[in-house]
């Protein structure tokens, strides 16, 4: 693998520990990192976040090999595994830290993910209007040790076993093609 071709993709998809699940079993990953980012805040801590007074969206850096998963892939499993029509939502998670949204760090991937956006809408994926946001990646700051691989330190955990658990398994069964060998 060539490093230097590795990009890198910042996503909100609600709570970080459901997205870095997934892209922790995506073939052609090469790094997944909970953080936060676009907020008002500079490096806030998770209980700020959790307040909502930051503005902050917990987040998952997904860095990538695009010779193994494009951008549009990375995107098509986000788009999956989370619902992209619940403003400042995801199921029981409520508040601006649990909001949908690509936040890109090259006008390409804004122009890629924009051009998915506008596909899904035009076929009419979703019954409800996609509420993600595409803004340019603002004030990231990784989160504590403690919420790295969370899932895969926790998996019996009652939140990782019944909301993160079959976020992964939905990705298992819809991208078994991308689905890193264990």
């Amino acid at each position: 693998m060539n490093t230097s071709s590795i990009q890198t993709i910042t996503l909100a998809g609600g709570c970080f520990w459901c997205i870095e699940a997934v892209y922790e079993r995506v073939l052609g990953v090469t790094g997944v990192e909970s953080g936060y980012s676009n907020g008002r805040v500079r490096n806030p801590s998770y209980e700020q976040v959790c307040s909502g007074e930051t503005g902050a969206a917990e987040v998952v850096r997904v860095s990538f090999d695009p010779a193994q998963i494009t951008l549009r892939e990375v995107l098509e499993i986000f788009f999956v595994v989370h619902d992209p029509t619940t403003l400042n939502r995801q199921g029981n998670d409520v508040g601006t830290q649990y909001r949908s949204g690509i936040y890109f760090e090259s006008p390409e991937h804004e122009r890629v993910a924009r051009e998915v956006i506008a596909e899904m809408v035009a076929s009419g994926t979703y019954r409800s209007a996609i509420v993600t946001e595409v803004l340019p990646l603002a004030d990231y700051s990784r989160a504590e040790d403690y919420h790295q691989h969370y899932f895969a330190q926790h998996p019996g955990q009652g939140y990782c076993a019944f909301v993160v658990a079959p976020k992964v398994e939905k990705f298992r069964k819809t991208f078994a093609a991308k689905v890193r060998p264990e």
